[in-house]
């Protein structure tokens, strides 16, 4: 039977449309949850980033890898029911801990996450992946945006820099440009959620986030796990995150002492 968070309609969904929406997932960690992003933004890992250019207003801060030295992220990646819920939305005997990810934008922040596939800049391949996207405060205009039956589509979209915005893979050909799904009048799925609510989408889902024009702030907690199928595979250019030193090679799977194993049937 599947988790009491989660339906069998819910699951033909993730698989159908790649994306669903899980209410009350980390409803019992919100507290741990904010306390390890003030926790993450005092004292932020080698890969925290600042999303802003100039003149753009408010702040956009991310970082991610840091769930083995904040203990409030370990607590939710090991004893949280996400895991389980991953088991059942991609049908795997084993889930496995691939990132956490953090993502902060101020009151008055302008600027959108912009459209993007995790999977391009990924180094796993696989179907039985999930990622879970969580605001830790009330949202509606800031919330998570995904396009429905992305994760199907025959090529994936080319991966840029936030920043920048400049793609940095080479053959650029062999990606789909980044498109704009809302002049493309594609089926965007997008909620208003509650602390502790979660979407879930595969890592082939395009989704991205408007800015946070609000009063209050939009802190999210994102958790990446892979499933049963997932492997290892070589891009042509820089991964994020690039976990320097794995010594992986193609087609092996996530080693379990960098990437343990947080759930098993």
């Amino acid at each position: 039977m599947p988790h009491p968070l989660v339906s069998q309609r819910q699951i033909d969904a993730f698989r159908r449309d790649g994306v669903v929406l899980i209410r009350g997932l980390f409803g019992d960690y919100v507290d741990a949850l904010r306390a390890g992003v003030e926790r993450n933004m005092a004292q932020p890992g080698p890969y925290a980033a600042e999303n802003l250019k100039p003149g753009e207003t408010g702040r956009f801060f991310d970082d991610y890898c840091n769930w083995t030295r904040i203990p409030e992220f370990e607590t939710v990646v090991r004893h949280s029911p996400a895991a389980a819920v991953a088991a059942d939305l991609t049908g795997s005997q084993a889930i496995q801990v691939f990132h956490d990810h953090v993502l902060v934008k101020e009151p008055g922040t302008s600027k959108a996450t912009p459209w993007h596939q995790d999977a391009p800049y990924y180094f796993v391949e696989g179907d039985q992946v999930v990622s879970f996207w969580s605001p830790l405060d009330p949202v509606s205009e800031a919330t998570l945006r995904c396009v429905a039956g992305s994760h199907r589509w025959a090529r994936p979209v080319l991966p840029t820099r936030w920043l920048s915005e400049e793609d940095f893979y080479p053959d650029a050909g062999s990606y789909l440009p980044v498109p704009d799904p809302d002049a493309e009048g594609m089926d965007i799925r997008e909620w208003a959620m509650e602390p502790g609510d979660a979407v879930a989408f595969h890592y082939a889902t395009l989704h991205g986030a408007r800015g946070n024009t609000a009063a209050t702030r939009r802190r999210a907690f994102s958790l990446r796990l892979v499933g049963d199928d997932a492997r290892y595979v070589d891009r042509p250019g820089r991964t994020s995150p690039p976990f320097p030193g794995h010594g992986m090679r193609p087609g092996d799977t996530l080693r379990e002492d960098w990437f343990p194993v947080v759930f098993r049937r």
